[in-house]
């Protein structure tokens, strides 16, 4: 029965096709995203590769700058940032289009935010 149970398995295994590995592309993206507030906000991103899985960020949204570093883990993306004195952390899914979706937080502050980011 033991034998019978690893040949099926190793021959499901051969019909599995490995998931497609998910990347974030260096570039320009378009941002939208929602305060903490519910208020809509609106701007780019600017997303620079320092290696297969880690990256530089920065984010122009209305007359604010901030900037940090990135990550990528399977088809999660983390970012980690400073804007001002406090600092913030924002985890997008990576979508198959190349598209981000994620939800952000800042130190000082109760709640998240969205943001989306789409390739331009």
């Amino acid at each position: 029965m033991r034998k019978f149970l690893a040949c099926a398995l190793l021959l499901g295994a051969a019909f599995v096709t490995p998931a497609q590995a998910q990347t974030v592309r260096a570039g320009m993206y378009k941002v939208e995203g929602t305060n903490l507030d519910g208020s809509a906000y609106k701007g780019t991103a600017k997303i620079a590769l320092t290696s297969e899985t880690t990256c530089s960020i920065e984010w122009k949204t209305g007359s604010s700058t901030s900037s940090g570093i990135c990550m990528l883990y399977g088809d999660s993306f983390a970012a980690g940032y400073v804007l001002g004195k406090a600092v913030g952390l924002v985890v997008y899914k990576v979508n198959d289009d190349g598209s981000l979706e994620g939800a952000w937080t800042i130190s000082g502050k109760d709640g998240s935010g969205t943001e989306n980011l789409t390739p331009q």
